[in-house]
């Protein structure tokens, strides 16, 4: 399977970030190793939660500074 994406990001310096945003979400959320763990063997719901907590965060921030 190819490995593509379309999301681009604006500011391409804020990858290591965002990953390390991603793999403290996940971890909160119980999927331990999301890093180094083949996606594809996760349900939709697993990655759509971590996805899903990771926008309500950057939401909830955005709004309280405001």
């Amino acid at each position: 399977m190819a490995n593509y994406s379309s999301n681009k990001l604006v500011v391409p310096e804020a990858k290591q970030g965002l990953n390390n945003f991603k793999t403290e979400v996940a971890s909160e959320l119980g999927l331990a190793n999301y890093e180094t763990v083949d996606k594809g063997n996760l349900t939709s719901r697993q990655n759509g939660s971590v996805g899903g907590e990771m926008t309500k965060r950057m939401v909830e921030a955005y709004e309280r500074n405001l």
